[in-house]
């Protein structure tokens, strides 16, 4: 599977990590030697990353197989065997950090996502994440979010409209900034406008705003937001969503919850790579 912007990613944590030469690997490992191992999962867990690890080996030496036993998007138990692998021995060592770190990170966000997504079942809402990423790591995390069940919001400053705080007070108010948008962007182009409290929404609203994002409002104040709105947009709720009761959240009847935290502050989950008890 192709995963935009994969490859690149991946050349460069390679690049990082090994430099001029795995020299432990190289003056331990004799180039002959083939090893073989499984990647076991440590803990319960969503599997995301495994066209990355692919690609990894791959990269380093294409005589290196793995055999994928589960699927991205997958819920896995403790102890479960994700892949195993066998090839040349000072490839599969060289590479087993790199891969390991990206499996590891993007099951992680993958996990997080689907535990919020299982939060809001039954519901109308979606869980969409933000730009709140690890910096270059972008591509493979709204990867793994989509992966966890959750929508992407927008990849970056140039695929939506988004207007904050800042661009409200920069433009001279909430009408002006969405009139100033409106004359920039083409028919494609959405755009989505912050408010604080109801007057704001009632200038959003006015102005025509695509979305309206309700920034750190109470569930209440949400619920009355969304009868306000009466469909007119699509509602959005902000604001520490990691912290909240999202069920809560989903049915004052936003269409969407925007969680930082699927990025930001995922934990990356326990998998090993484990070489079997023999060398040929």
């Amino acid at each position: 599977m192709y995963i935009p912007g994969m490859e690149e990613i991946v050349h460069l944590a390679l690049k990082e990590d090994i430099g001029n030469g795995d020299v432990t690997t190289l003056s331990t490992v004799p180039s002959e030697n083939i090893s073989s191992g499984k990647f076991i999962a440590k803990e319960n867990l969503i599997v995301c990353g495994l066209p990355v690890i692919q690609y990894v080996y791959e990269t380093i030496d294409s005589r290196i197989k793995i055999n994928f036993l589960v699927n991205d998007g997958d819920s896995v138990s403790k102890g479960d065997i994700i892949a195993t692998i066998e090839g040349p021995s000072q490839g599969i060592l060289t590479g087993e950090r790199t891969a390991l770190n990206l499996l590891q990170r993007l099951s992680g966000v993958a996990t997080k996502t689907r535990e919020a997504v299982n939060q809001i079942e039954g519901t109308n809402a979606v869980i969409v994440d933000t730009r709140k990423t690890t910096p270059g790591m972008r591509a493979l995390e709204k990867y793994a979010v989509r992966t966890g069940g959750g929508t992407n919001h927008r990849i970056g400053l140039y695929d939506g409209i988004l207007i904050k705080d800042n661009h409200i007070q920069a433009a001279g108010g909430i009408t002006q900034a969405i009139n100033n948008a409106r004359a920039y962007a083409h028919h494609l182009l959405k755009i989505e406008v912050e408010v604080e409290n109801f007057i704001q929404l009632e200038e959003a609203l006015n102005a025509k705003a695509d979305i309206i994002m309700l920034d750190n409002m109470s569930v209440s104040h949400m619920a009355e937001a969304v009868k306000i709105v009466r469909g007119r947009a699509l509602t959005e709720a902000s604001g520490n969503m990691g912290e909240k009761n999202l069920k809560e959240v989903a049915e004052t009847g936003v269409d969407l919850i925007s969680i930082g935290a699927l990025t930001h502050s995922s934990r990356a989950m326990d998998i090993s790579l484990k070489f079997n008890a023999y060398s040929k």
